[in-house]
C-alpha cells in the first residue's frame, strides 16, 4: 500500500498566503480604531511593536527549528514535540488545537459583526448568520484544502483593495491637531495597557497559519523561513500605518465608538464597498485557515498516539489525507462557541474570546522559543538549522516575554493556563511513553551537564558542600536489594548513587553480555524504584576490578566519596573484603559497610536510629548519614538518638557537652545519651539498642598484626541477633565541626 500523498504547495500559497490573511483581519478592521482611541497613538505603536518583537523572536525560533528536522503535519505542534519530547508536546499539542479551533468562532464573529454593522437590520439573525458562515466555511473546507486556498487568493486581492482604499482615505484627511491630541492614551474603565494588549494580540498570531500547513507544503523547511518573514514584514508596516493614519484622521470618539464605520465613510473616492468587501474577506480568510490549521494538528497529535482517546483523529480522508474528523469536531466546537456567545453583546463577547485566544497563542509562542532554547543550548551535533541567526538567548529572551506578557495580562488566566499546561505534561510524563521523536531533551541536559562538570572540576571542595557520591558494591543486584536501598536512602537526594557488580571472567570473551547484564540490573532498579546508575565490568580477577573500579570510577569531578560494602555472608571472603575495606580507605574515600538483618516493615511508624558515637573522626560522618535517612519519606518521623558508653561517671557530662555540641554543629535534632556502665560493649549495645530500626557505629582501622578473620568473627558475634547495622570509617570530608 503506498503512503498517502499530501498537498505541494509553494512559500506563497501554502505559507505566505495563510499568514498574511489572517494577521490582516477582523482585529484591523473592528478593533484597531478602540485600541488607538484607548491607548493613543504612542503606545498603540508600543504595543504593535512589542506584539511584533514576540512575533518575530518566535518566528525566528520555529525558523530554526524547521530548517534544521523534515518538517511533517502538525505545524507548531511538530517542532515542540520533536523538540521538548512528548509531554510538552502533547500538552502544548493540546492548547494550540484549542487556540485554532477558538479562533474559527472568532473570526466568525467578527465576520458577523461586521455584516450587521454594515446593515444594522439584520441585527435580530447574528446568531444565524454566524452560524450559516461556519458551516458554509466547514463545507468549503471539507471539499479540499485546494479549494480553500484557492479562495484565498481571491481574498488576498480584495483585501489590497480595501486596504489600499481606507489608507488613502485616512492620508487625505490626516490632521496633525488630531494626531497630537490622539497621541495620549485615554483608558475608560476597567481597561488599561495589558488589556488593549490581549485585545489587539491576535492581529499577529497568523504567523502560525502557515506553520500548521507544514505538512502539506513542497519544501517546509525553506517556505516556513521565508513565508513567515515576509507576512511578519508586511503585517507590520501596514498595521504601523494604520496606527498613524487613523490616528491622525479620526477623532477620539469615533476611534472608541464607530472605528469601523469611520473606515468605511472616509474610504478613497467614496468607496466604502471596497471596505466592506475587505472586512468581510479578512474574517472569512482568517476563519478559513483557522478551519484548515486545527484539525491537521489534532490529527498530527493523534498519529503520535499521545491520548488514546484521540487515536480516532489519526485517520485521512482521500489521496491528499484531509483530517476530516477533526474538522468536524472543530464545527461542533465553532458551533457550541457562537451560541454561548451570542448570549451577550456581540463586541464583548468578541473581546473575550480575543483574550483566550491571546493566552493559548502565547502558551505555544513561549513553548516554540523554548523548543529552540532547549535545541540551541543544548548544542547536539545534529542541530545544524539552514537558518543561522539564531542564539540560544535570543530563544530564552523569546520564551520569557511571552511568559511575562501572561502574567501581565491577567495573572489568574495565565496561572490557569500553566497549570493546565502543567497537568497534562506531569499525566503524561507518569505514563510510560516510548518516544521514537530523537527530541533535543538529551542533548539539552548532556549540555547542561558538562558546563557544570567543568565549573565543579575548578571549585574547590569544602565540607559544607559535602554530598554523598556513593559507590555500591553489589555483587548480585537482586541478592543485595538491602545495600542498595540503604545507599539511596542515605543519600537522600543530594547525591548520586551508582550499584557496581564486578564479574570475573575474560572481557573478550564476555564483551557482547555486558550491555545485557547492565540492561537487565537497570530494568531491576527501575522496577524496585531506586533511582541508582547501574554499572557491570568484567575483570580476570574479581577482588583486582573492585580495587580498580573504586579508584577510575568517575565522571569528572563526580568521583565516589563513599564506598559502600556488605558485609560478607561467610569466613573465607573476609579477609579479601576487609584488605579492600582499608585499602579503599587509604585512597581518601569513606567507606561503608551495611550489616543486612534485611529492610525495616513498612507498617511500623515510630522510627528510631542510634548512633553509637566514638568521637568526632566518624560522627560528623554517621550524623549527616542519619540526617539524609530522615529526609526519606519511611523514615521522615524517625527519632535519632546519639549514644555514647563512658566507663567513669565522671565522663558523663564531659561526653554529653560533646554530644551536644556535634548535634549542634550538624543542625539536626536529636537527643544526646550517655551510657554509664562497666559492662562489656556488647551486652550495653544489646541492652539500649536491640529494639532500634538502623544502628550507625564507627570503625577504625586495625592493628598490623590483628587478624582480619578475628575481627570479623568479633564483630559478627557482637552484631549478632541485632538490626541492621551500618559501620561507617570516615575520610573526614564530611566534618559538621568545619
Amino acid at each position: 500500500m503506498e503512503p498517502q500523498k499530501g498537498n505541494q504547495f509553494s512559500t506563497f500559497a501554502g505559507v505566505f498566503t495563510p499568514s498574511i490573511l489572517t494577521i490582516l483581519g477582523v482585529i484591523m478592521f473592528l478593533r484597531s480604531g478602540f485600541v488607538i482611541g484607548q491607548a493613543g497613538i504612542l503606545y498603540a505603536i508600543v504595543i504593535l511593536v512589542l506584539a511584533e518583537i514576540i512575533s518575530l523572536l518566535t518566528a525566528v525560533s520555529m525558523s530554526a527549528i524547521a530548517t534544521n528536522t523534515p518538517v511533517k503535519g502538525g505545524g507548531a505542534y511538530f517542532l515542540i514535540s520533536r523538540a521538548l519530547g512528548p509531554q510538552f508536546g502533547g500538552a502544548i499539542g493540546l492548547a494550540l488545537f484549542f487556540a485554532q479551533a477558538l479562533s474559527v468562532p472568532f473570526y466568525v464573529l467578527g465576520f458577523t459583526n461586521s455584516v450587521v454593522k454594515t446593515f444594522p437590520g439584520m441585527s435580530p439573525w447574528f446568531m444565524w448568520i454566524a452560524l450559516g458562515t461556519a458551516l458554509v466555511l466547514f463545507v468549503v473546507n471539507w471539499v479540499s484544502s485546494q479549494a480553500a486556498i484557492r479562495l484565498q487568493y481571491v481574498v488576498m486581492f480584495m483585501l489590497g483593495l480595501a486596504i489600499t482604499v481606507f489608507l488613502g482615505g485616512a492620508f487625505v484627511r490626516f490632521d496633525s491637531a488630531i494626531f497630537i491630541a490622539n497621541m495620549k492614551p485615554a483608558y475608560t474603565e476597567s481597561m488599561n495597557f495589558w488589556r488593549i494588549f490581549a485585545i489587539y494580540f491576535p492581529a499577529v498570531t497568523g504567523i502560525l497559519a502557515g506553520v500548521n500547513m507544514s505538512g502539506d507544503l513542497k519544501d517546509p523547511a525553506r517556505s516556513l523561513v521565508r513565508g513567515t518573514m515576509a507576512a511578519i514584514g508586511v503585517g507590520f508596516l501596514i498595521y504601523l500605518l494604520e496606527i498613524v493614519l487613523c490616528g491622525g484622521s479620526q477623532v477620539r470618539p469615533d476611534l472608541l465608538g464607530q472605528g469601523y464605520e469611520m473606515l468605511v465613510q472616509n474610504a478613497l473616492f467614496g468607496t466604502g464597498f471596497l471596505v466592506v468587501g475587505g472586512v468581510f474577506s479578512a474574517a472569512i480568510s482568517s476563519a478559513v485557515g483557522s478551519f484548515m490549521g486545527s484539525p491537521r494538528v489534532l490529527q498530527a497529535l493523534a498519529r503520535d498516539r499521545i491520548f488514546r482517546s484521540l487515536n480516532l483523529f489519526a485517520r485521512g480522508s482521500g489521496e491528499r489525507d484531509e483530517p476530516r474528523l477533526g474538522l468536524i469536531l472543530t464545527l461542533v466546537l465553532t458551533i457550541i462557541v457562537i451560541v454561548v456567545a451570542c448570549r451577550q453583546e456581540s463586541m464583548k463577547a468578541f473581546d473575550l474570546i480575543a483574550s483566550i485566544v491571546t493566552m493559548f497563542f502565547l502558551c505555544t509562542y513561549g513553548m516554540i522559543n523554548l523548543a529552540a532554547f532547549v535545541e540551541s543550548f543544548g548544542g547536539n551535533p545534529s542541530f545544524r538549522p539552514r537558518f543561522r541567526f539564531i542564539h540560544w538567548a535570543v530563544a530564552l529572551i523569546g520564551a520569557l516575554c511571552c511568559m511575562a506578557v501572561m502574567l501581565l495580562i491577567d495573572l489568574a488566566a495565565a496561572l490557569a493556563a500553566i497549570l493546565v499546561i502543567a497537568v497534562i505534561y506531569i499525566v503524561l510524563s507518569r505514563r510510560v511513553m516510548s518516544s521514537a521523536f530523537g527530541d533535543a531533551r538529551r542533548g539539552f541536559q548532556y549540555a547542561l551537564a558538562v558546563r557544570s562538570l567543568q565549573s565543579l572540576y575548578h571549585m574547590k571542595p569544602h565540607a559544607k558542600n559535602w554530598r554523598p557520591t556513593f559507590l555500591v558494591m553489589a555483587g548480585n543486584t537482586q541478592a543485595h536489594l538491602t545495600l542498595i536501598q540503604y545507599a539511596v536512602w542515605m543519600e537522600g537526594g543530594r547525591g548520586l548513587v551508582t550499584a557496581a557488580q564486578v564479574i570475573s571472567g575474560d572481557l573478550q570473551t564476555f564483551a557482547t553480555r555486558v550491555e545485557n547484564l547492565r540492561s537487565a540490573m537497570d530494568t531491576f532498579l527501575k522496577n524496585n524504584a531506586l533511582a541508582v546508575f547501574p554499572e557491570v565490568i568484567f575483570c580476570q580477577d574479581v577482588d583486582e576490578g573492585i580495587r580498580t573500579l573504586a579508584q577510575s570510577h568517575s565522571i569528572g569531578p563526580l568521583k565516589p566519596n563513599t564506598v559502600l560494602f556488605g558485609w560478607p555472608k561467610k569466613e573465607d571472603r573476609a579477609e579479601a573484603m576487609l584488605r579492600h575495606v582499608w585499602d579503599i580507605a587509604s585512597l581518601g574515600k569513606s567507606v561503608v559497610i551495611v550489616v543486612d538483618k534485611g529492610l525495616p516493615l513498612l507498617c511500623q511508624r515510630q522510627r528510631r536510629i542510634d548512633i553509637w558515637w566514638r568521637g568526632q573522626e566518624n560522627g560528623s560522618l554517621m550524623a549527616t548519614l542519619s540526617y539524609l535517612l530522615t529526609q526519606n519519606w519511611l523514615w521522615r518521623d524517625a527519632q535519632i538518638r546519639i549514644l555514647r558508653l563512658v566507663r567513669d561517671a565522671a565522663g558523663r557530662e564531659s561526653s554529653r557537652q560533646a554530644i551536644r555540641s556535634l548535634v549542634e554543629n550538624a543542625r539536626i535534632r536529636a537527643e544526646a545519651r550517655v551510657v554509664v556502665s562497666l559492662d562489656p560493649f556488647g551486652m550495653v549495645l544489646r541492652s539500649h539498642s536491640a529494639k532500634a530500626d538502623v544502628i550507625f557505629m564507627g570503625i577504625h582501622p586495625p592493628e598490623e598484626d590483628h587478624d582480619p578473620v578475628q575481627f570479623y568473627q568479633e564483630t559478627s558475634q557482637l552484631l549478632a541477633d541485632m538490626p541492621t547495622t551500618i559501620l561507617v570509617h570516615s575520610s573526614g570530608e564530611a566534618d559538621v565541626f568545619a
